[in-house]
This record gives C-alpha cells, structure tokens and sequence, in this order.
C-alpha cells in the first residue's frame, strides 16, 4: 500500500483545483534514469488500461503494477516550510537514496 500524508494530500486536491480537473487523477510511477538508478515521478493524468486505482487520505491517484512493486509500503509527504523540499517519498524498498530525494536504488 503507497500512502499519502494528510499535507501531501491537501497538495494534491490543491492543485488539482488549479489545474482545472478534466478527469484527471495524480500518476505516481517510477522510471529509469536519476542519479541512483531509479527516479520517482507524478503528474496528472487519465487513466490507461493498464492503470490501477489506488486511494489513500481521501485522494485517489494512478499507478503502474511495475510502479507499485517499486513502491510498496512507502508514505508520500509534503513539505512546504523553510528548508520545504515539495513532495518527500519514504520508500523503505530503496537501497540507498539521492540527496535531492527523487533518485534511489
């Protein structure tokens, strides 16, 4: 299960509301590349086929089976203060981490 904070879920209904809705749901996914090997991603999206429908403090959003794999377990948060870095994933799955926490391995 990928779960999200009560702060990185207020974000996403955020900025969902700005960008107008249209059927689109938050895509969470992990891909090649980044400078630990593997690279988290999210945008907004509509749902393909192959999609599968996770739902986590209210917010409903996308994710890839390969995606899922990568992710099990791991709390999505969002920090916005001073030293605020965005969106923080806690991936207990990664062997090592990115200083800019959006690389793992």
């Amino acid at each position: 299960m990928i779960t999200l904070t009560e702060n990185a879920a207020n974000k996403v209904k955020q900025l969902q509301e700005e960008k107008g809705g249209g059927g689109k749901l938050l895509r969470i996914f992990v891909e090649s590349g980044g400078c630990s090997g593997f690279q988290y991603g999210m945008s907004f999206d509509l749902k393909n086929d192959d999609d599968r429908t996770l739902k986590s403090a209210g917010v409903s959003f996308l994710m890839d089976d390969a995606s899922i794999e990568y992710m099990k377990g791991s709390e999505i948060d969002f920090d916005d203060g001073l030293q605020g870095k965005g969106f923080e994933i806690r991936n207990p799955n990664a062997d090592s981490t990115c200083g800019c926490g959006k690389s793992f391995n």
